[in-house]
């Protein structure tokens, strides 16, 4: 991506200083638009035009002592806050990672990372409305990533969250909203590649996540667990991958959900990609039912643009048995 604009970034180092004095460092702004055609069969769409936009204001800096610093503040469509993130890089140690809003730390960076040329089977702009594994990542956290102590083709991070599932502040000295039920969790993440178990090409990956909940309602009867594992397998032009996850929600009504992801992509060339996703959960307690979504996808990119369509078809979706739907979505993304 280009940059927009670069600027000093002065407020930031200034507010490290209290962690060691830091050389000044670079702020830049990159985008990009979606404009999408969606169209359901059976189903009054109103008007299926579409536009979607995102920036990101990514920043970085050293510290006399040799740590890295970087900053990412993200707006989701309409400018909207969506995220703040700081990582401090700790040469010989690891990168320690505070993170406000959801953005993809601990577990719920697995929720479906089986491979596609665009979306997830349900993340094409028609939902399944499947419940998926989300661990410490709803409530401000914090997340570690060794690196020296680690053998090569092997990254683990441990995230923790002193309140699961509460949300975030997006102002210092002030604390976020309350939860629920969840309290203090924490995530343990794992991935390894060819460099580690000497298959090329594959890749496996899984995690764990337990958050303590409050025992004191009728609606809880043990804590939350979660768990994830999968891999992905890359020979030619052709990526397989396939994925379980279990969300055993320590409520007495919804039990559980069982998540099963697999897909298939094959690049044509270097600018066309095609490819298959499938994802599947079964609720487990009151009212369970399975949901289901399909998809069949195909991406080109001209330089920084890129044409996308996915059919789609969803059984049962958010697990009602009113709530099958397919359709198909076309973009044209722009990227700054």
């Amino acid at each position: 991506m280009n940059k927009l604009n670069k600027l000093g970034m002065t407020a930031l180092c200034g507010s490290l200083a209290a962690i060691s004095t830091a050389n000044a460092g670079d702020l830049t702004v990159t985008g990009g638009a979606d404009m999408t055609w969606m169209s359901k069969d059976n189903t009054v769409v109103g008007n299926p035009i579409g536009i979607g936009s995102n920036l990101t204001f990514s920043g970085s800096g050293e510290l006399d002592n040799g740590w890295n610093v970087a900053l990412s503040v993200a707006h989701a469509n309409g400018n909207a806050y969506s995220n703040t993130n700081v990582t401090i890089g700790i040469p010989g140690v690891g990168d320690v990672r505070l993170d406000q809003g959801v953005s993809g730390t601990g577990i719920q960076r697995m929720d479906d990372m089986t491979p596609s040329v665009w979306e997830e089977a349900d993340g094409a702009g028609i939902s399944a409305g499947i419940t998926k594994i989300a661990g410490v990542s709803a409530g401000g956290n914090i997340q570690f990533t060794p690196s020296d102590a680690m053998p090569a083709g092997l990254v683990a991070t441990l995230a923790y969250a002193a309140d699961a599932d509460s949300s975030s502040t997006t102002g210092d000295k002030a604390t976020g909203g309350a939860s629920s039920y969840k309290g203090s969790g924490w995530d343990l993440t794992l991935t390894a590649t060819s460099e580690l178990h000497g298959v090329e090409g594959l890749t496996l990956y899984g995690g764990i996540s337990q958050v303590d909940q409050y025992k004191n309602d009728s609606a809880v009867s043990s804590d939350s667990e979660e768990k994830v594992y999968g891999a992905k397998y890359a020979m030619g032009g052709f990526t397989v991958g396939y994925q379980f996850s279990d969300d055993e929600t320590g409520l007495t009504g919804v039990t559980s959900y069982e998540n099963t992801s697999y897909s298939v992509t094959f690049n044509v060339n270097d600018d066309l990609s095609i490819g298959y996703n499938h994802i599947e959960s079964d609720k487990k307690g009151s009212g369970a039912l399975t949901a289901e979504a399909d998809s069949f996808q195909a991406a080109y990119s001209m330089g920084g643009a890129s044409i996308r369509i996915a059919e789609v078809d969803v059984s049962n979706s958010a697990y009602a048995e009113t709530g099958d739907n397919k359709g198909t979505v076309i973009s044209l993304g722009l990227a700054f």
